[in-house]
């Protein structure tokens, strides 16, 4: 009984010093006080000079052919990218987490690689890869497929960039699913894709569009990879952040804000969703 008291009472004492370290109010203060400084004032000052010249002025510079091209371009990338790694990702997530296998360690740890390499040093790998110095590039060129300086190398730098994001949402749902609900549905008939469909896939789903919402989020924003493959070619291959920066260094900021506006609000709309399909994933868990 004493030792345990004697724990009781060193585990509140642990508990009452570490709540000793700050004021309350002044460490709120200053964490609140950093969101605002490293995300809310430069979102406010962005809307702010958007919108300086009048709805009118922000309005000719979004509806440029260049610029609603590249916004286009972008999402019409971004949803390829999208359905990709939906697939792919779900099924390494399913690869990684039911099956054993050599180098399954290796594989696992691969997945999150794409975090770690500079995006430009990927856009470099794809030149290399498929560029049409390569054996690969000379042979899809001969067969009339352009990689390199065309759409398909957009959509090949998004899918390596954002690979990790639908396989490291769906891991962990899947590792937690109850193997009983499968072996039953089983029992009473269900083929394999009739467990997946009716008892599996529902339970992953909403891990499965955070994953999308995340990899969308990441890809139209991406820039890096993008212009070493896609080039900054206008109407063509120019995405909305090589759009972007584009008019920034032809000393035009203001031709940028259109688009960059529509980008912000697309994240913020993705934010949302994200927030609502984990609203989801906790009410199915309890």
């Amino acid at each position: 009984m004493k030792s345990t008291q004697s724990k009781a009472s060193g585990a509140g004492l642990s508990h009452a010093r570490f709540a000793d370290l700050g004021n309350p109010k002044s460490l709120r203060a200053i964490a609140v006080g950093y969101i605002g400084l490293m995300i809310v004032l430069p979102i406010v000052a962005l809307s702010a000079r958007a919108f300086a010249g009048g709805l009118g002025s922000f309005w000719r510079n979004l509806v440029r052919p260049d610029a609603l091209y590249s916004l286009q371009l972008t999402l019409v990338m971004a949803v390829a990218m999208v359905i990709v790694n939906v697939a792919m990702g779900t099924l390494m997530a399913w690869v990684l987490i039911r099956y054993k296998f050599p180098g399954q360690s290796l594989v696992n740890a691969l997945i999150d690689l794409p975090f770690a390499i500079p995006t430009v040093v990927t856009g470099l790998m794809l030149v290399i890869l498929y560029g049409p110095q390569s054996a690969i590039g000379r042979f899809l060129t001969a067969s009339g497929v352009e990689v390199i300086y065309a759409k398909p190398g957009i959509v090949l730098a998004l899918l390596f960039v954002t690979l990790p994001f639908v396989v490291r949402s769906v891991q962990p749902v899947l590792m937690g699913l109850d193997r009983e609900m499968e072996e039953a549905a089983a029992t009473l008939g269900a083929n394999r894709w009739g467990v997946f469909r009716k008892v599996i896939l529902p339970s992953i789903l909403p891990a499965m569009l955070t994953g999308a919402a995340l990899a969308f989020s990441r890809a139209i924003g991406e820039f890096g990879s993008v212009v070493i493959v896609a080039g900054n070619i206008p109407m063509r291959t120019q995405v909305a952040s090589v759009f972007i920066y584009g008019e920034v260094e032809s000393d035009n900021p203001q031709g940028a804000l259109g688009v960059s506006i529509v980008l912000l609000a697309l994240s913020l709309a993705v934010l949302i969703v994200l927030y609502l399909l984990q609203r989801v994933g906790r009410a199915r868990d309890e």
